[in-house]
């Protein structure tokens, strides 16, 4: 009994130390893949839980925090169908959406943060990884478990139309009520 004690201690400290680091890296990851800092958090909180649940493969992937920002993306990724089906629902019943922008905030962030919005996930997605977290092409390939001629034309595409969003100025569609843990 004592050993499990021991091995769970251990695993836990581990654990928290990984959490400590980059749970807000994962938490804005999440935001700016969802733009709802409450789903946001909720998305990190749920990928934290499942990386406790499974430790031990997390933590002997070659890289423990790609492995639990590829959970971030698919939770996320989930998310945004549900929500695509239940503003589908709301709009076929005739109800409209708030696209006024709460609180104060820096115009060109919201801006910005509205074009990203409007890119299709996939386009977002490559953007926000490579430029937004830079990382490599390949590893965002690989977070995304899609070839890296894929991340590199959507990257491409992704930054030309939230160009071309940001110049026609209809990147002002979206609600912005700040970032999550800020």
């Amino acid at each position: 009994m004592n050993e499990v004690r021991v091995w769970e201690r251990s695993h836990a400290s581990e654990f928290q130390g990984f959490f400590r680091r980059h749970h807000r890296e994962l938490a804005r990851l999440a935001f700016v893949l969802l733009g709802d800092p409450d789903g946001a958090d909720d998305v990190a909180a749920d990928a934290m839980a499942a990386a406790w649940r499974r430790w031990d493969r997390v933590r002997a992937a070659d890289q423990p925090l790609a492995y639990v920002r590829r959970m971030v993306v698919n939770m996320a990724r989930s998310r945004i169908r549900v929500l695509v089906r239940e503003r589908d629902r709301a709009e076929r019943l005739g109800a409209g959406l708030d696209d006024r922008v709460h609180g104060p905030d820096v115009p060109a962030i919201v801006d910005v943060r509205a074009a990203l919005l409007r890119l299709p996930q996939r386009k977002r997605a490559c953007v926000v990884l490579r430029l937004g977290f830079d990382l490599s092409e390949k590893e965002t390939a690989q977070l995304l478990g899609v070839a890296v001629g894929t991340v590199k034309s959507q990257t491409a595409k992704g930054v030309a139309e939230l160009a071309r969003l940001l110049a026609d100025g209809r990147g002002r569609a979206a609600t912005f009520r700040g970032p999550p843990g800020d």
